[in-house]
């Protein structure tokens, strides 16, 4: 069994930087892309950043400039840095992998989510 557990959300002020983890866990074959995602209030889940095995990366044009996915694939974790935070970049983020194991190929796996909110 895969979980996929994150932390690292919190309460910060506008321009204020966080930094997310996400460790995955369990009966772990191999990890294709990490991910994460966030969903704001009211609005639907969508792509922050992701990251392939390889390193290579993918953000959404709202983020660009502003935060960073890595990865530490002998952890099996992903992380992901953000700074100038602005109080639209509050939401639940959640964590995303692409994990096979023993048993089965490729799957999508998440998180339950951390909170960020961006405020005075």
């Amino acid at each position: 069994q895969v979980q996929l557990v994150e932390s690292g959300g919190g309460l910060v002020q506008p321009g204020g930087s966080l930094r997310l983890s996400c460790a995955a866990s369990g009966s772990i074959f191999s990890i294709a892309t990490m991910g994460w995602y966030r969903q704001a209030p009211g609005k639907q889940r969508d792509l922050v950043a992701t990251i392939s095995a390889g390193g290579s990366t993918n953000y959404a044009d709202s983020v660009k400039g502003r935060f960073t996915i890595s990865r530490d694939n002998a952890k099996n974790t992903v992380y992901l840095q953000m700074n100038n935070l602005k109080p639209e970049d509050t939401a639940v983020y959640y964590c995303n992998a692409y994990i096979s194991t023993a048993q089965t190929t490729f799957m999508s796996y998440w998180g339950k989510g951390t909170l960020v909110t961006v405020s005075s």
